[in-house]
């Protein structure tokens, strides 16, 4: 218990120092995201990568420390993520290239004998999928952070309850991390996540939810994990959705994310970020309440309901500008014809 309290504060103000300190050598490398105008430094992620694994090694070399092999492996495979996003962050690497590098280290650490074969590929499939997920809520100021945060500490809670403790440990030592981080990503936001840091968390966060939920029914879990994951999974699945009735391709990036619609509705960005959290931290209780057994199967259901209502809901929202009275037809140059790419999608 006192552990976790230390290396939880540790690991904020560990994060919240070196977010401010890289953030000029993230501007000389050019390492920034641009957001309605505004050069946003990626330091927040290197700083949230390096005082997560820095506090949990650290700490798992003090006697007594609860932390366990499956603990080293998630950090390992962290790691080669956050290069991987790093790579991302200064190259811009396909999507599906993200996705199978991803699928590649979730494959060497899943719980194969609690889980089984199949099933653990099903797992590494999802892993994948909900750290891009993750990447992809990194396009508004305060929303990555917000989300990861709660859904680092149900995951921890839920490996409480299984006896977990170094998964518990690494989950609320992230969640610090994340929270030292939004004292600088919250709008206007001085420093961003991006791929660095956005895809190692969803990758750790999923894959502790797959740690603790290793042995239980495939249904019941597949509900507890939506349920964790709730606020993502919509925002992916809305994406998806819109591009593929557009005609557009779904692997391109684009504004038409859950918090691009709610500012299109009237929200300031503050108020998406908190309205988008509160969605996340339903979901995170029913999925801890069903983990524990608090609460019955059924209502991971209500979740599943929820969540499609709001993507059917939102996606009717449009996500161009609105167009006024038809102005007289100039010439563009060839620079203004050429599309807007927008980073995250």
């Amino acid at each position: 218990m006192l552990y976790g309290i230390a290396a939880a504060a540790i690991a904020l103000l560990l994060t919240a120092l070196l977010a401010a300190l890289l953030r000029t050598p993230a501007r000389w490398s050019r390492l920034v995201d641009r957001r309605r105008q505004r050069e946003v430094p990626l330091s927040g992620g290197v700083a949230v990568v390096v005082a997560t694994g820095v506090v949990v090694c650290g700490y798992g070399w003090v006697e007594g420390v609860p932390t366990g092999g499956e603990v080293r492996e998630l950090l390992v495979a962290g790691g080669v993520v956050a290069l991987l996003g790093l790579v991302d962050d200064v190259w811009r690497l396909r999507r599906r290239v993200l996705f199978a590098g991803t699928a590649a280290a979730a494959a060497c650490v899943v719980p194969y004998g609690e889980t089984g074969v199949g099933t653990g590929l099903l797992a590494v499939v999802w892993v994948a999928g909900l750290t891009l997920g993750f990447r992809g809520v990194d396009h508004a100021d305060g929303l990555a952070g917000t989300v990861g945060v709660v859904t680092a500490f149900g995951v921890g809670v839920c490996a409480a309850v299984e006896v977990m403790d170094g998964i518990a440990v690494l989950m609320s030592v992230l969640a610090a991390a994340l929270t030292g981080f939004l004292m600088h990503n919250w709008h206007p936001a001085r420093v961003a996540l991006g791929a660095c840091g956005s895809m190692p968390a969803g990758f750790v966060i999923a894959l502790g939810a797959v740690y603790a939920r290793a042995g239980s029914g495939v249904g019941e879990s597949a509900g507890v994990l939506f349920a964790l994951t709730a606020l993502v999974c919509a925002d992916a699945g809305l994406v998806l959705l819109s591009r593929r009735l557009a005609g557009r391709a779904v692997l391109r990036g684009g504004p038409d994310h859950l918090a691009h619609r709610l500012r299109r509705l009237g929200l300031t960005a503050p108020g998406a970020s908190l309205l988008l959290g509160a969605g996340a931290l339903s979901g995170v209780a029913v999925g801890v309440l069903a983990h524990a057994g608090w609460v019955g199967n059924d209502v991971l259901w209500w979740v599943a309901g929820a969540a499609l209502v709001v993507v059917l809901a939102v996606s009717r929202v449009s996500v161009s500008p609105s167009r006024g009275p038809r102005a007289p037809r100039r010439e563009m140059s060839p620079q203004v014809r050429a599309p807007l790419r927008v980073r995250n999608g």
